[in-house]
């Protein structure tokens, strides 16, 4: 059973949320996931987990306790007007990229050699009207 502690609680009003400084203690076990942390503090602070932000948390030596800072939003609007988007990317689930790794490689290689606003009509994966095919023929064996 993990112990979950917030301290340093500021309410930052310009900002739409309020900020805290959690204290995980998990003696004998594995850190708690995100997940379960913004679940935890959803029940504690009374809101659903979509607008918790939990982040650097650090696992003291020795094991047992772990330090982070989380941050609760008034609304899921404000959550994604003041968070970076580095920091949303992670509770999203991951987007699939599209194409093979050869075509990606081509089509940067060929934006190196455009400016401006050629660029987003080489996404196409198309020249002179013909599909672009693979320059390398040969198969390693």
């Amino acid at each position: 059973m993990a112990t979950i502690r917030t301290r340093k609680f500021i309410t930052n009003r310009i900002l739409n949320r309020r900020q805290m400084v959690v204290d995980v203690i998990h003696p004998g076990k594995a850190n708690l996931s995100k997940e379960e942390l913004k679940e935890k503090l959803a029940t504690m602070y009374r809101t659903t987990s979509d607008v918790i932000m939990p982040f650097g948390f650090r696992t003291d030596f020795g094991g047992g306790r772990s330090t982070g800072f989380a941050l609760i939003y008034d609304d899921v609007d404000a959550m994604k007007k003041i968070e970076p988007a580095y920091r949303l990317a992670r509770f999203q689930p991951k987007k699939d990229k599209t194409g093979g790794r050869r075509q990606r490689k081509e089509l940067k290689n060929r934006k190196k050699k455009v400016s401006a606003t050629k660029k987003s009509e080489l996404g196409s994966f198309k020249r002179n009207g013909k599909k672009l095919k693979s320059k390398i023929s040969c198969k390693y064996i």
